[in-house]
């Protein structure tokens, strides 16, 4: 089993619930939306990401010999029904925001629209999938906000979890606008920067710290980067300086130094100084150790001479918040309407459309959700992206992804791209006639026509 791509990645229910709708010829078409309802208090915005590993599932979805052996001796479904799901296909169509995008509470991530059992079955995955990469790329984007100009290098396959996490990581942060990854398959696969410099190991393997540097130094004498917190900084640096005129007769120059633990302000600015008397001015300086992004601001606002930083586990998980309230949810079946009503968790029924409104800077000024067919001014935001099972285009390249995330942040308003809880959040208004299709819902009790179709 493949468990990346296998159908059975799933939950238990969705296959008893696509029993029941084949037993009842329950396939007329259905639309869910997959969207956000708040935000973690420490986000203001998120950015989409995800959209091409959703459109790849769901355009080779299918189950295997093997894993409709395992249903029909399971015993939990009833007979014919391993038949049925061996014909089954994702014959739909899917609406989105392209990705980079950013998004706000109660706005689809995803819209499915598909024969009932079909779009029911995706579920599990498609949340697995697009929660996932908007959660790490929202992170990031709080990163690239934190420290503008900086390297930003993705270092968190160590402390992922999982392998699919950690590649899918270095996707989500790249899209975002980090400078690239160490985890060498997303080079491989994705066509990401792969950046890395030595280990603390390394230097330990020597008796000789110098010693050590030079030897790295002739290995890779293109990336001459020189870990050196593994004894005393200072001393390292003092090295590296007497180092530097023997491997520039070679060829080789010291591209910089890294640092990994104890007081990075501090450090920074006296590793710098040595560096820079010892005629090293062009060497970086780069960091990395317990980073995120309220302490790359501390150290970028407090002028700290750092050029760049690796980020890990605080990326990889998101630390600070390590989930959004992602669901996916039914809002339209046989043409009516439908509507969740439960206390705290009530949706908005219907097929919706998101437009974007802008300020006389060019900035985000607030958004609006409609019924899809209620044209409203602004700029409609999801956009269809795959029809009759089969995505509309090409997959979109990653530079052209990462150049509208950069867009994107460059017009949030300046209390949305700030670190901290914004005192007014960004406003998303729920359209009179969205509100009119609810109150219709709720009146009818349980269905209504759809509106505006």
């Amino acid at each position: 089993m493949n468990l990346l791509s296998s159908a059975l990645v799933t939950d238990l229910y969705q296959l008893t619930m696509l029993n029941a709708y084949h037993a009842h010829g329950m396939s007329d078409t259905a639309v869910f939306e997959l969207f956000v309802r708040k935000l973690p208090r420490e986000r203001n915005f998120m950015m989409a990401a995800g959209l091409e590993q959703a459109l790849e599932f769901l355009e080779h979805l299918r189950f295997t010999p093997e894993e409709l052996e395992w249903i029909r001796g399971s015993g939990k479904f009833s007979r014919g029904f391993a038949e049925h799901l061996a014909r089954l296909r994702f014959t739909g169509e899917v609406h989105a925001p392209p990705e980079g995008t950013v998004v706000f509470p109660n706005e689809p991530l995803l819209r499915v629209t598909a024969p009932l059992p079909e779009a029911q079955l995706v579920e599990t995955r498609l949340i697995n999938l697009v929660h996932f990469e908007t959660l790490v790329a929202t992170k990031a984007a709080r990163s690239v906000l934190a420290a503008p100009g900086k390297l930003l290098v993705d270092f968190g396959l160590r402390r992922a979890h999982g392998a699919e996490a950690g590649l899918l990581a270095a996707r989500a942060s790249y899209v975002a606008g980090y400078s690239g990854t160490a985890t060498v398959a997303a080079g491989q696969s994705l066509g990401i920067p792969v950046f890395g410099t030595m280990a603390h190991s390394f230097v330990e393997a020597h008796d000789d710290e110098a010693a050590a540097f030079e030897r790295f130094a002739e290995a890779t004498p293109h990336n001459a980067l020189l870990l050196i917190d593994t004894y005393d900084t200072e001393a390292a640096a003092r090295k590296v300086v007497a180092l530097a005129s023997r491997l520039a007769s070679r060829g080789i120059p010291v591209k910089g130094v890294r640092l990994d633990s104890g007081d990075l302000a501090a450090l920074s600015r006296s590793v710098r100084r040595i560096l820079d008397d010892g005629g090293l001015a062009d060497a970086t300086i780069f960091a990395s150790g317990n980073i995120d992004e309220y302490r790359m601001h501390d150290l970028v606002a407090g002028g700290a001479p750092i050029d760049g930083f690796g980020v890990g586990t605080s990326l990889v998980t998101s630390s600070d918040a390590p989930y959004l309230d992602a669901v996916y949810k039914l809002q339209e079946y046989a043409g009516k309407a439908r509507r969740k009503r439960s206390t705290g968790k009530a949706t908005w029924p219907g097929r919706k459309q998101v437009y974007r409104h802008y300020d006389r800077a060019g900035r985000f000024e607030h958004d609006a959700v409609t019924v899809e067919g209620d044209e409203q001014p602004g700029e409609p935001l999801l956009v269809p992206v795959m029809r009759r099972g089969r995505r509309l285009g090409a997959p979109e390249s990653l530079v052209a992804i990462r150049e509208r995330a950069a867009g994107q942040l460059a017009k949030l308003p300046e209390r949305i791209r700030a670190l901290e809880p914004a005192a007014s959040p960004y406003r998303v208004e729920i359209s009179p006639a969205l509100r009119k299709l609810a109150d219709q819902v709720d009146r009818a009790g349980e269905e209504v026509p759809a509106l505006f179709r």
